[in-house]
């Protein structure tokens, strides 16, 4: 779903306005991550059905690639309608899945879809506004680190720190929440907090279709798209082609001939600015498969993103709440209860999910009902039941 193109271009134009002069006042001031820079009315068409006042804002993050400085990232605040409560809104820190790295896909500039939409103000019918960063290199300059953990924690806790400053009405009691690639940021955003962000009041943690992978979860992954046969289409190599446009454009060592075959090289070129749906259309009609799209040497050709999609532990201060759905071919279930156990094992307390027949989509809503009931007892301080071998529900 796009935005017409007069407002598109509207954005767009006062998105270019903006970031000489922030770049200028930056060289001024040095400024702390988490610092607003400045906030602009979202239009209504972009925001979620039935809420109150709606922004666009712009904040100082460190940057996630190089782990200092600070850079430009782009949020969306959504609040609900009516008086805040005394104590102000408390906030759901989402981050958002795979929409593409080109500066096009940007969610901030593009309405909700309808099952984010529906999700998202539910939450928002809880009480929580609403905080959605873009992430870095996405409605700001420069390159999206897609899947890097570094990167998309850094932005979902400065996005925190930036609403509470800069927007009144809300108040510093945190759920973080995510989807796909959010959920591995959510993830991640819980696992750097300890460290990189601890005066963020986070109760909990609620996350879908989360993102985990190993050298050994990877080989094992690979084999079962092989076993496939040469046929079946596969979300991976899409996220693959993601994943090698992104490591091009921050690394010149990289040679994207060492990851993709000949068949898959026009997809990996349209990758840099093609966004997610027309993306998965491209590799449909292309026939490309794990088999026919990834050399034999793709894992070392992209070591270096996939070491960046690594958490830095697997123990989580705060309660973690997963859905996972069996049917579930983006994320296979395999990596995600993979994680849970894992960070079960490391002495998170973990409560997971497993939804019968339900894929990468159809898990977000359905998940509402028991996130629910998990959000209403961290939020009130309250023990949450251990969950860490869930069975289909």
């Amino acid at each position: 779903m796009t935005l017409p193109a007069r407002i598109l271009g509207t954005l767009v134009a006062g998105m270019c306005l903006a970031i000489p002069a922030l770049h200028a006042r930056a060289a001024e001031t040095p400024a702390s991550p988490g610092t607003p820079v400045g906030t602009t009315p979202l239009a209504p068409a972009l925001s979620l059905p039935g809420a109150g006042r709606a922004l666009r804002m712009t904040y100082l993050s460190t940057d996630g690639i190089t782990g200092r400085g600070t850079v430009p990232v782009t949020a969306e605040v959504i609040l609900p309608p009516g008086r805040p409560p005394a104590s102000g809104w408390p906030i759901v820190a989402w981050a958002h899945g795979t929409v593409g790295i080109g500066q096009a896909c940007t969610p901030s500039l593009h309405p909700y879809s309808a099952r984010n939409s529906k999700y998202l103000a539910t939450w928002m019918k809880r009480g929580f506004a609403v905080v959605a960063t873009d992430y870095q290199g996405l409605g700001t300059p420069g390159v999206h680190p897609y899947l890097d953990t570094r990167v998309e924690a850094y932005n979902v806790l400065d996005g925190v720190r930036a609403a509470v400053a800069a927007v009144p009405g809300l108040r510093n009691t945190v759920m973080i929440v995510g989807q796909s690639q959010g959920g591995g940021a959510a993830f991640a955003a819980a696992a750097f907090a300890a460290t990189y962000a601890p005066d963020v009041n986070i109760r909990g943690t609620v996350a879908t279709g989360v993102p985990y992978f190993t050298p050994e979860l990877g080989a094992q992954l690979t084999a079962a798209a092989q076993a496939a046969g040469p046929a079946k289409y596969d979300p991976l190599v899409v996220y693959m082609l993601y994943l090698g446009a992104s490591l091009a454009g921050r690394d010149p060592s990289f040679h994207p001939e060492e990851a993709f075959t000949p068949r898959a090289m026009a997809a990996y070129h349209a990758a840099s600015t093609t966004c997610v749906g027309e993306m998965e259309h491209k590799a449909r009609d292309e026939g490309l498969t794990v088999p026919n799209a990834l050399q034999p040497g793709f894992p070392k050709a992209l070591a270096p993103a996939f070491a960046a999609m690594a958490y830095p532990t697997l123990k989580l201060a705060q309660p973690l709440f997963t859905g996972t759905g069996t049917d579930d071919h983006d994320v296979p279930p395999m990596l995600q209860l993979s994680l849970v156990r894992a960070a079960c094992a490391a002495g998170s307390t973990v409560q997971a999910h497993l939804y019968k027949g339900l894929d990468h989509s159809q898990t977000v809503n359905a998940s509402l009902p028991d996130s629910a009931a998990f959000t209403q007892a961290v939020m009130a301080g309250q023990p949450v039941t251990p969950q860490c071998a869930p069975v289909p529900q």
